[in-house]
């Protein structure tokens, strides 16, 4: 990194003087089209509401609220707020009133961004709570009586577009204030305090530097090959550190941002809008655009879906000759690279022309359907099923996973473009060290399973005015606990098997980790989520949410009555499938020992919702779901 990107205000002004018309963003504007902006227009209107902020009085070291999901004007905010050396303490618009109180008071916020007046209309009904809070500024307009409830409370309420209006007329008198406040800036300054999700308790605030985010940047040229103005198709919230870290990314290469919504229906339609090279998100998502072509295939029905059908089969087993020829199956026990390459080569070189011939003929229209120049994507935030990793892999869309948590801003390690392994969440970034350790705190060698820690550039600096929690996971020595069971590969690459706070110790002493069966289970075409429980028990049980279309199209096709989704569920023709897809899933055939079997499941009509039974992330709340299905759990274990 050169001295003069020692902060990301000067990595993005660095940018803008190299390229200012490459376009950095695109959004929809209020008839759905999407309307551009380049990198040049984006600087100027982040340092126009930089010089607003100011003008609102607003200084250096302030911290500052940014109450919104992803838009455009939350990254000319964010880099307004830094661009004066201020801090942005930022959430998503499901925060409860509850979470919005601790996070912003906590945080000694005295203004906050706030994306529409439902939010300004959340933080006036609790503003007794938050003496310090004095401003607020709405990316969409609030109306007159919010205003004056505002007025009344003592906050003033600012348009976004004012905001940049004060910015200007500043900048009119005092024209180079904010890029001196720029480059008065310093790489270990405190940019941002994100909020855990509070899965385990209450959230605590992540404090991440300049440093820690620039540290990841130069990493990734091993990971993607990109060139500048490709397209990333955003769907992720923002203020969650993994869009927020790969924003960044897109920054530092010179690409552009195209705004989208994690919403089938949307996200295909701008797949096609903007025909973007790349996408980072979640791997529901991924599952669902896999859902979707399926789907799309068993329309289709007859020949068509059989010769779709045999050339994904024939494209998995090349895709598997092929890593194994090209040295791409991880290695965990000591592989020896020269027998798989001999192995692999003529059953690759049987196959290739069949793969070709699938490519021609059916799987370059799935590449036109994400918009045809769609080269590959992140999955991270989450487990990728194998099934989704695979089927991917074998019709010519690539996925890279990464890993990471907030502690570590976030990226630990990804799948590098040309050395992609499937199987694990990839090599460790460069300057990134890990070790796999025990019980004992012995550190592990390949192949085995241990707790996972990690020290590097992108660790924070600690948790907000929690420094017994900061030394609970944070060493003085810079090594983080994870909190994640792993196991290591020869070639320095990780595979994640647990978490050590999830796992369920049988009442006969095994330990067992649910995640890994949780996702082997929803691999099932009728299955939608699940989740294992058993904590001091005789044996396993899982809560299982069906897919309720997939059901009720084998109840029609198998003539079981229907009279209402909820009884359908209690009928044994679906009980037996369910049942007959967890054994098979679950087993000796797939690797799993005879105590981690599912022995009892529920049946439940209602998919699990962000806030109740999952974090904004889209993981278990396991202490929610133990509280929320007692009656349930309890019926499962019941002799």
């Amino acid at each position: 990194m050169e001295k003069t990107e020692e902060t990301l205000p000067l990595m993005l002004r660095a940018r803008v003087q190299e390229s200012p018309t490459i376009i950095i963003q695109y959004a929809k504007d209020g008839a759905g089209q999407y309307k551009t902006k380049t990198y040049e227009q984006f600087y100027n209107e982040m340092r126009f509401a930089g010089a607003g902020l100011l003008d609102l009085g607003l200084k250096r070291e302030d911290h500052i609220g940014i109450i919104s999901d992803n838009r455009q004007e939350w990254l000319v905010s964010s880099f307004a707020i830094m661009s004066i050396g201020a801090v942005d303490v930022p959430r998503g618009c499901d925060i409860t009133g509850q979470e919005l109180v601790y996070i912003l008071g906590f945080a000694e916020c005295t203004a906050a961004f706030v994306e529409n007046q439902k939010q300004a209309l959340k933080i006036l009904d609790c503003k007794q709570d938050l003496p310090l809070l004095k401003t607020l500024i709405t990316f969409d307009p609030a109306d007159a009586a919010t205003e004056a409830a505002a007025a009344a409370l003592g906050i003033r309420i600012h348009y976004y577009a004012s905001l940049i209006a004060l910015g200007q007329k500043r900048s009119l008198l005092k024209p180079g204030e904010v890029d001196e406040a720029i480059a008065n800036g310093k790489r270990d300054d405190l940019v941002t305090i994100i909020f855990t999700s509070g899965t385990t308790g209450e959230p605590k605030g992540v404090m991440l530097t300049h440093s820690t985010f620039l540290f990841q940047l130069p990493a990734f040229r091993l990971v993607f090959e990109t060139k500048p103005g490709d397209i990333w198709l955003s769907v992720l919230p923002v203020w969650h550190v993994y869009e927020r870290a790969m924003e960044y990314v897109v920054l530092y290469f010179k690409n552009g941002l195209a705004y989208s919504k994690p919403i089938s229906s949307i996200l295909m339609a701008d797949f096609k809008a903007v025909q973007p090279h790349w996408m980072v998100t979640v791997p529901r998502v991924w599952e669902a655009i896999m859902d979707g072509i399926n789907r799309s295939v068993k329309q289709m029905g007859g020949f068509q879906k059989t010769f779709f059908n045999l050339f994904v089969r024939f494209a998995l087993m090349y895709a598997y000759f092929r890593d194994l020829t090209f040295g791409l199956i991880p290695n965990f026990h000591g592989r020896v690279r020269a027998f798989d390459a001999v192995w692999g080569f003529f059953p690759w070189l049987l196959l290739s022309p069949i793969r070709g011939l699938a490519w021609l003929i059916v799987f370059r229209r799935l590449k036109r359907r994400l918009g045809g120049r769609f080269h590959a994507g992140i999955s991270g935030g989450g487990s990728l099923p194998a099934k989704v990793d695979h089927f991917f892999n074998a019709v010519g869309l690539r996925l890279q996973e990464a890993y990471g948590l907030t502690e570590t801003s976030p990226i630990v390690c990804v799948r590098q473009y040309r050395k992609s392994r499937r199987g694990t969440i990839g090599q460790l970034i460069e300057g990134t060290e890990a070790k796999i350790v025990n019980s004992k705190g012995v550190s592990l060698p390949p192949g085995h399973n241990g707790v996972l820690y990690v020290r590097g550039g992108q660790v924070m600096r600690g948790y907000y005015k929690k420094p017994e929690l900061t030394a609970a996971i944070l060493s003085a020595d810079g090594w983080v606990n994870t909190g994640d069971i792993a196991m290591m590969t020869h070639d320095r690459e990780l595979r994640l098997t647990g978490r050590a706070k999830d796992t369920i110790v049988l009442r006969g002493g095994e330990n067992v980790e649910p995640i890994p069966i949780e996702i082997k289970i929803r691999e099932s075409d009728y299955i939608e989520n699940c989740a294992v429980v058993g904590q001091d028990k005789k044996y396993l049980a899982a809560l299982i949410v069906p897919v309720q279309s997939a059901l009720m199209l084998f109840a029609e096709e198998n003539n079981i009555p229907i009279v209402d989704y909820e009884l359908l569920l209690q009928q044994p023709e679906i009980n037996e499938i369910i049942a007959n897809e967890v054994a098979d899933l679950v087993g000796p055939r797939t690797g799993f020992k005879p105590f981690e079997r599912v022995f009892k499941f529920k049946l439940l009509p209602k998919s699990f919702e962000q806030g109740r039974e999952l974090s904004p992330k889209g993981e278990l709340l396991r202490h929610q779901i133990a509280a929320l299905y007692a009656r349930e759990i309890h019926e499962l274990f019941k002799n």
